[in-house]
Parts: structure tokens; sequence; C-alpha cells
């Protein structure tokens, strides 16, 4: 038994520190903001479209205010999957974790509005 504790298989299957608390909180912190951030820019892509639509004479279709409602709740879901996936690994691999995560939400936000265009969420 103690052979087979010594063994590689052994050595990587062994949990990892995630390190110490202050560098994963800062990192936290760090992407917390960033994704902060994406969830003031479709705050705002909600109000600048309200008020755009309002200034036309027209309203938000139903579709419009789902896409848009979406975009606020997806980088605070894309956030809280991340860390869950990374909470218990290595400070890099919790920050490449959230790296992807903020890369993915800004390739979605882009895709949805290249393939929707803004226009369309207005009636």
């Amino acid at each position: 038994m103690i052979a087979a504790e010594r063994s590689p298989a052994a050595a990587v299957a062994a949990p990892r520190r995630p390190g110490p608390a202050w560098l994963v909180a800062t990192v936290c912190i760090v992407f917390g903001l960033l994704y902060a951030w994406d969830i003031w820019e479709a705050v705002g892509n909600l109000v600048g479209l309200t008020v755009a639509a309002g200034a036309l004479d027209t309203r938000l279709s139903g579709f419009g205010w789902g896409i848009l409602i979406g975009a606020i709740l997806l980088p605070a879901a894309v956030y809280g999957i991340a860390f869950w996936i990374g909470r218990k690994r290595g400070v890099g691999p919790l920050a490449l974790l959230l790296l992807v995560g903020l890369a993915l939400i800004a390739v979605v936000t882009l895709d949805i509005y290249a393939v929707f265009g803004l226009g369309s969420l207005i009636v």
C-alpha cells in the first residue's frame, strides 16, 4: 500500500490547494469587476434601446426584452459557474477559467448582436 501512495498516478490524483486566500480573492475581485462591467454594458444597452425605441414612437419586442435581459443575466451566471468549477483548483486555473468565461460572454454577445441586429429588437 505504501508503494501505491508513491506512484505517479497517486501524485496526479492528489487534490491541489487553491493557493493563498488573498491571491484567490484578488483574482476573483479583478475578474468580478470585469464581469460587472459586462453587466453594466448590458444595462446600458437595455436603457439605450428603450430610449431609442421611445424616440421612434415604438417599443421593444418581447424577443428584444428577452435578449437584453438575458445579456444582463449571462455574465453573472458564467462568473458563478466559472468560480464554482475553479474554486478548488490553483490560482492559475481559476484565473484561466474566469478569463475563458469572459471571452465566452464577449463572443455570445457579439454573435447575438451581429445575427439579429439591434434593429430587430424593436417592434
